[in-house]
C-alpha cells in the first residue's frame, strides 16, 4: 500500500475505485478480483465522518476475513488505508 490510491466520484454520489488496485490491495489478480465481484463476494460500504471527523469519508471493501478500509477527505483523496483479518471462527468470551 505504497502509493496513494485515485478515487473519484461519480455524477451519482458513488465513489469509483481502480479495480487493479483494489485487487492489488487484495493480494489477488485482476481477474480473480473481477471473478469475486461478479459473485457478490465483496461488499462495500461509506460511512460519512460527522464532529471531528466532519468533511471525510471512510470506504470499506470486505472480502472473506479481510476489510480493506481508507479515509478520504473533502476532496476525495485517500488520507489513510489499511487492511484488516478478521478472525473467522472466534467465538466471543463467555459472559
Amino acid at each position: 500500500m505504497g502509493r496513494n490510491m485515485f478515487v473519484e466520484r461519480a455524477q451519482n454520489g458513488d465513489f469509483i475505485v481502480d479495480s487493479f488496485e483494489i485487487a492489488e490491495r487484495f493480494g489477488l489478480s485482476l481477474s480473480e478480483f473481477r471473478r469475486y465481484m461478479q459473485r457478490g463476494a465483496i461488499s462495500s460500504c461509506v460511512e460519512v465522518g460527522t464532529a471531528d471527523h466532519q468533511g471525510t469519508r471512510r470506504l470499506s471493501l470486505r472480502l472473506g476475513n479481510r476489510i480493506w478500509r481508507a479515509v478520504l477527505d473533502d476532496d476525495n483523496r485517500v488520507r489513510h488505508e489499511e487492511m484488516t483479518f478478521l478472525h473467522m471462527g472466534a467465538r466471543p468470551p463467555a459472559p
